[in-house]
Parts: C-alpha cells; structure tokens; sequence
C-alpha cells in the first residue's frame, strides 16, 4: 500500500513501517495494515507518512445510486463548482433562504448591522428580481462595510498595545490600516508595504508590525500562517510529523527576517525599523548559516543584495503565488459561508484539504484578475444561489458541514452582537479609546478591556491564528444577556417602548416593531397573543412590553446569524 521511490529509481514497500491516520473516521477509517473501511457516508482524508515524507488520498462514501439531483439552477460559477461536487456526493442542496432571512444575514455579513425597519420594508415589498443583487451593492458602499474588513485584517496583524507599541503607536498603526482599506487599497499592497516596511514606528505605522515578534523564528511563523495559512511551527525542531515542511524549510524561511534592526527614535515612545543588510540564521542541526529560502522552494532567495524583506514580500503577494492568493480567497470565503474550503484558513497541510479544491482555484484566480480588489470576488460570493441557501437541511445533506450544500447558524461576532445591541435599543456604549457614538467594530486595541466584549470571544490579537476570536455559545455569555444592563439597562435607557405608547401605537404594533428591528421578520400569531395575554388593563403596558423586548434580544434567534 505505501511505497517508497528512491532518487536511485529503485523502489521499496514500506507499508509496515509507514503511520496510516483518518481524520474522519465515521466515514472511513484506516487500520494499521493502511485497509480503509467505510463507516458510512462522508468524506474522509487518509495519510500516510513515513520518514519525513507525508501523502495522502480523499475516500468518499456515497449514499444509493439511485440519487436525483434537484434542478436548482446556478447564479455563478461558484454554484456550478459547488453543485458539481453535491451532485458527486449525493448531496442536495438546501432552499434559498426567504427575502427576510436574506436581508438580516447579509446584512450582518456585511456592514455588521441589522436592517432597519424602513430597508425592511422597501426590500419586502420590492418585487424585481434584481433586489438581492442592488441590496448587496448597497451595503458594500457603505462605509460600515470597510470597518468590518479593517477589523479583519487588524486581527491577522496583530494591532494591540504591548510593552513595545505605545498607545501612540497603536492609533497611528490602526489609521494607516483603516485608511488603506476605506481608500480601496488592494489587499497584497497592504501585505507587501507591512513586510518590507522600514522607518520610524510613528513616522510608518506599518513598522509597528514588527514589534508585535522581535525573532526571525516567530516573525517567519506568523507571516507563513497569516499570510500563506500555513502552520510551521512543528518544523523548527523536527520535521513535520504530519506535513511537508522540514527543518530546512523553517530556517530557510526565518532567514528572510534575520536582517531587521532596532534602534530607539528621538521621540522614547518610537523604534526605528531598519535593513542591518548582514546576519543569517543559523541551523540547529551542524550550525551551518542557511540563506533564505521561501517555503516550498528547492533552491535559496535571489537576493542580489536586497532587502531580504523586500524580495519574501514581491514573492508573497505575487500573482503567480497560488499560497497567497488561495488563502485570501479562503479567509473572505470563510467570513461569508462559517467555514472554510480549508478549516481553520491558518491550517493548510496535506492532512487537511480542501474540501472543494476547484472552487477554490476559482475564487483565488477571481482574485488575481482583480489585482486583489477585495469587492467584485465579495459581490460574486453573495450572489451566489450557495450563499443564499437556507440553513434547514433537508435528508441528504442533514451531516453535511463543510460541503456548502447549506448555510451555517453562526453567532454574531462579540463586536458585531454589540453594535446591533445597540442599534436596536438606540443607545450608544462606552468604548476604550473612542469618542462617544462609535462602534465596537471601530475598537483599534486589541488588549483593550471590555467586559461584554472580552466575554463574548473577541479576539485579543496575541497569537496569529484565527482561534483567538471565538464565536460558540457558552453558558458565561448566556447568563451575561439574562442578568447584565447590556440589554435590560439598554432598553431602558434608549426609551424606545415609552416613545412608541406616547405616539400612540398599539401593543401589536409595538411588539411589530420590535420584532422587525431584532429579527427582520413579522411577529407571529403565537407572540401577539402572548402580548394580548400580557398587556391587559390592569397591567402596565411598558413594563410588559419591555419584558418582550428583553425576551427577543436573549433569544437565539437575534444572537445568531441564520
């Protein structure tokens, strides 16, 4: 089963000696022999590794041959790539998710806040069949839009106050991001000027990215996760048990950050970042100097004398570079769908695939034939039929959880949740380190202290790895909604229910406007009864309908994005 071919020609089973692993085994698993056993329908990856070499193969389990895929017609390329794979495995896809479930979640996705009541209004009683798409245009014009990818790409750089960025440095590092981004500049332009940036850090913000890891070694380790989604970290000290990367590539690697110098500015709070033009990185293993050598390449850099820096950043972000493109495409991808075509985004290896390679090529290419311009490959995910199906699933795709032949549920962002919080009770909240009125999404440090914010999983950007911003429910979080004045002291304060009883409006027509601002849908037959059963003459009407207010904004169905 596992052969080894030698560089002589010469050829050897080393099946008893080679290591087999399944990484899912309730669809396959994998004896010590390397026999592969279906366990029941799925997709799962075999590995097989001996020595320091690691392959591997895709073993699909199907249901019956007598599988009919629906006539569920393709919006895009990315629907006929993914409908290719689904028709593969047996899979439907789900429904299209209704107008109402369609505004709320794009619009959470994409400017990371809900419709208002009006929008609501024009988008459901708009009957062209354009509206999904002129939606989507509208709410990548808006400046809301570019906060959500500044808080995106603030995370993978790691902005946040430590004991080398001051307080200065971190806001003058957070508004050069923020204004390369609301000014449209391409992703791979903001790569490339923070890797080869050089200068003082308050004269050239970007510097401070280099005060975030002051070794080659963790400098190379955040750059190939962040940038490349690669994790090669196993490699400083062995080679990789379970991916292609040696010590070799590691060192190599490091080699490109082994030239940076430090030195203290005038002003005490700034460090100038600067080419020192001398010094290797020496291998552990025979103390031999190892020039720098990108990763997956044979032979060293040519550097001809450049900043080293200069030449890892023309590299990383060119066009032919597939590594970076894929992985950009992927972390957008990601953001819309809950998932990866690789996931986690940060953990490409050959023991974890992409599910849809295809489609991933496709949306990287996109990319590339856009110069990086992040919109046009975001206005093709969203209207695609994949994104806009439904999260019900139906029998055949009722396991599917990285096919996209569904939506994912997804609790809304810590900062996100936030801001709608908010947004719906018409009240503002105290953010470190901004004026009054701002958003948690604006919030530029990632060390910075908020409790709603820190419970609730956002990220505090001391490790490069997409792990830091959690979105699962815990019990903490649910028991913060039921009991804090996030939401009980926020209704209150913005008033919104003593308005609407002094303007006139009936209960129903209170708990209308309550239901459409939180959950972008009509109130059903069951909650207006409730209402009638609580806001009778002898109660107080306020008091009943806040509680209706508290009820909505602790449910599920307002957390989560669906």
């Amino acid at each position: 089963i596992a052969v080894a071919r030698y560089s002589d020609g010469s050829e050897q089973d080393v099946t008893a000696r080679a290591v087999f692993i399944s990484n899912n085994e309730s669809a396959a698993s994998v004896d010590e022999s390397g026999m592969v056993v279906s366990r029941g329908t799925g997709v799962a990856f075999v590995l097989a590794r001996f020595d320091q070499f690691t392959s591997g193969a895709s073993i699909i389990v199907r249901s019956g041959s007598d599988f009919q895929y629906p006539d569920a017609p393709a919006l895009t390329r990315i629907d006929e790539l993914v409908d290719k794979r689904l028709q593969f495995l047996h899979m439907s896809p789900s429904d299209l998710a209704t107008d109402e479930q369609f505004l709320r979640r794009s619009s959470l996705d994409l400017v990371g806040l809900l419709p208002t009541e009006s929008q609501y209004a024009e988008f459901v009683q708009d009957t062209s069949k354009d509206k999904r798409t002129r939606w989507i245009n509208r709410l990548i014009d808006r400046p809301e839009f570019h906060d959500q990818w500044v808080m995106h790409w603030a995370e993978l750089l790691q902005i946040r106050t430590n004991n080398g960025v001051s307080p200065k440095a971190l806001r003058l590092y957070d508004q050069w991001l923020r204004t390369a981004v609301h000014r449209g500049e391409t992703i791979d332009n903001i790569v490339k000027n923070t890797l080869a940036a050089n200068g003082g850090t308050l004269e050239n913000p970007a510097t401070n990215y280099f005060q975030t890891e002051t070794t080659p070694q963790l400098m190379a380790e955040n750059v190939a996760q962040v940038f490349l989604g690669t994790r090669i970290q196993c490699a400083q000290c062995h080679n990789h048990p379970f991916d292609r990367w040696t010590m070799d590539d590691y060192y190599g690697f490091a080699s490109f950050f082994s030239q940076i110098g430090y030195k203290q500015g005038e002003d005490p709070r700034e460090l100038t970042i600067y080419n020192m033009a001398q010094g290797q990185i020496e291998h552990p293993l025979g103390k031999k100097d190892l020039k720098p050598r990108f990763l997956g390449a044979e032979l060293p850099a040519m550097v001809d004398g450049k900043d080293y820096r200069e030449v890892l950043a023309d590299w990383l972000t060119s066009p032919e570079n597939k590594s970076f493109g894929r992985n950009i495409a992927n972390i957008v991808w990601a953001h819309f769908m809950g998932v990866g075509i690789i996931d986690p985004v940060d953990d490409v290896r050959i023991s974890n695939p992409a599910t849809n390679l295809e489609l991933l090529d496709y949306l990287a290419e996109r990319l590339v034939e856009e110069k990086f311009e992040l919109k046009p490959l975001i206005r093709e995910i969203c209207n695609s039929r994949t994104y806009q199906t439904a999260t019900r699933r139906n029998e055949s795709n009722k396991l599917d959880e990285k096919e996209f032949s569904h939506q994912k549920i997804r609790r809304m962002r810590a900062e996100v949740l936030l801001d709608c919080i908010c947004q719906v009770t018409e009240t503002t909240e105290r953010l470190p380190g901004l004026p009054k009125g701002s958003r948690a999404v604006q919030v530029a440090d990632g060390q910075a202290a908020h409790y709603f914010l820190t419970t609730f999983g956002r990220s505090n950007r001391s490790l490069a790895c997409t792990c830091e911003t959690k979105t699962s429910p815990t019990l903490s979080q649910a028991l913060h909604l039921l009991n804090s004045e996030t939401t009980g002291g926020k209704i209150r304060e913005g008033a919104t229910v003593s308005r609407w009883l002094q303007n006139g409006l009936s209960p129903h027509e209170i708990a209308r406007q309550i239901t459409v601002r939180c959950l972008s849908r009509e109130p059903s037959a069951e909650e207006l009864k409730q209402i009638d059963a609580t806001t009778t003459k002898d109660s107080d009407p306020q008091l009943a309908l806040e509680d209706f207010f508290w009820a909505v904004l602790n449910s599920n169905e307002f957390v989560f994005n669906h």
